[in-house]
């Protein structure tokens, strides 16, 4: 940028600009008559729905109305997503999926009801590599196991989630995960920038 543009903008910002060096505020006096609404960039609360859904929901969708700890695994969901430096569709893909595995719950062993050795927020199994029961059952651990396993997805950016979803988890039910599409965009929406 070339320092008179450097001077106009930083000028429009109120900061100083002296001798190559950024100055704090500085006072700005203006003539009423000469002066111009300036444009300020303002950062959306909420994530782009376009980001969030690329393409349209699949199917009917479901919702259910989340706890506490329900709410507090999404908040790590999407807090371990960022740490993965991946964007919000990651978080939306990894969060309907846990909807569809486990309703958002970090599930132990559920004796005759568990679905072979599958454990926490995405049923993730130590005998298919996953980890360790107790990595498996941490919200930070599954989620980067998953997003890992996402990563390795040639084009998941561009597929449909329940495709996406599928792929990593390899279900007997594979679309399923499309159902809570919404909801998991919504919730993305709710606490990304929270």
């Amino acid at each position: 940028m070339n320092t008179i543009m450097r001077k106009s903008v930083l000028s429009v910002a109120g900061l100083a600009f002296v001798g190559g060096v950024f100055a704090g505020p500085i006072a700005h006096v203006a003539n009423s008559a000469d002066t111009k609404p300036a444009a300020v960039a303002v950062q959306a609360d909420k994530p782009d729905i376009s980001k969030l859904i690329p393409h349209s929901t699949q199917g009917e969708q479901s919702h259910i109305t989340l706890n506490d700890e329900q709410t507090a695994n999404v908040k790590a969901i999407i807090a371990a997503t960022k740490k993965a430096g991946l964007p919000e569709r990651a978080a939306v893909i990894s969060i309907a999926t846990s909807l569809q595995e486990s309703k958002l719950e970090n599930l132990g062993h559920l004796g005759d009801m568990n679905d072979h050795d599958s454990l926490g927020l995405f049923q993730q199994r130590p005998s298919s590599g996953w980890g360790t029961p107790e990595q498996i059952t941490d919200p930070e651990y599954s989620t980067t196991a998953f997003l890992k396993g996402l990563k390795q997805v040639d084009g998941w950016q561009d597929m449909p989630l329940t495709v996406a979803a599928q792929t990593v988890q390899v279900s007997a039910y594979p679309d399923a995960y499309a159902q809570w599409e919404q909801q998991a965009a919504d919730l993305v929406a709710q606490y990304w920038n929270s």
